[in-house]
């Protein structure tokens, strides 16, 4: 789990020294209690969603935000030092000096690369559009190699991407629809797997309260097909 000393000294920044989230892609980084759905998208899965032992640099300001860190490529204390690892992330926000009036537009991009029995980079880039009621968001991440959390380090060529729709029928009532596909292995045909998901969130107290439902259609290339329904509670204290 996260273990690191904090520091803000410095206006728009927070440094960290330890362990902790590292910033490979957009959804791979975020906190499960922010999350639309209760899975990782599946680029998020395989790629990101990994803590790792380093020194982290994340600004805010208006306009941009930013997450720069270098690391031990090690995951779980398998290695003292295996080798390094170099993740930037970088989101400009066009709209962020207009109070929201035309709601929040981010455009995002990022790189992953280290060594690790293998060099590996992972590339991605992100757009999301907020307004009112209604979200829409769209992310790729193409992987020549890659050091995640489902496979800890691979020589596999893998590219993923997913869209995700959303909407506040009332503001305690959230419907959502997405369309998540990933690639395993390029050098492999036909195992793309694909997953289309129906999402519906109460907020009985914002993000401190909520009750999930998730129903997920799972369809493998090369595996039988698959249906998940999934009840999730969130409360955060």
């Amino acid at each position: 789990q996260d273990f690191y000393v904090e520091s803000k000294r410095i206006p728009h920044h927070t440094i960290l020294v330890g362990r902790s989230r590292t910033g490979i892609g957009y959804e791979g980084i975020q906190s499960p209690y922010t999350l639309p759905l209760l899975n990782r998208s599946q680029i998020s899965r395989n790629f990101g969603n990994i803590r790792k032992n380093g020194v982290r640099v994340i600004g805010n300001y208006s306009l941009v935000d930013y997450d720069i860190g270098g690391y031990s490529s090690d995951t779980f204390f398998q290695e003292f030092f295996p080798g390094t690892e170099f993740v930037g992330w970088a989101n400009l926000k066009p709209l962020g000096k207009t109070n929201g009036k035309y709601g929040m537009l981010k455009l995002g991009g990022g790189l992953q690369s280290g060594h690790r029995n293998n060099n590996y980079t992972v590339t991605g880039a992100y757009v999301s559009y907020d307004y009112k009621r209604f979200m829409v968001n769209f992310e790729y991440a193409n992987a020549n190699g890659y050091n995640g959390f489902q496979l800890h380090s691979t020589d596999k060529k893998a590219t993923g991407f997913y869209t995700t729709l959303a909407y506040r029928v009332t503001p305690k009532i959230q419907v959502l629809a997405r369309y998540d596909e990933f690639d395993p292995d390029k050098n492999v045909s036909n195992n793309t797997n694909r997953e289309y998901s129906l999402g519906l969130n109460y907020y009985l107290k914002g993000q401190g309260l909520k009750l999930i439902f998730n129903y997920v259609f799972c369809q493998n290339e090369i595996k039988n097909d698959s249906h998940r329904l999934m009840l999730g509670t969130q409360i955060v204290l």
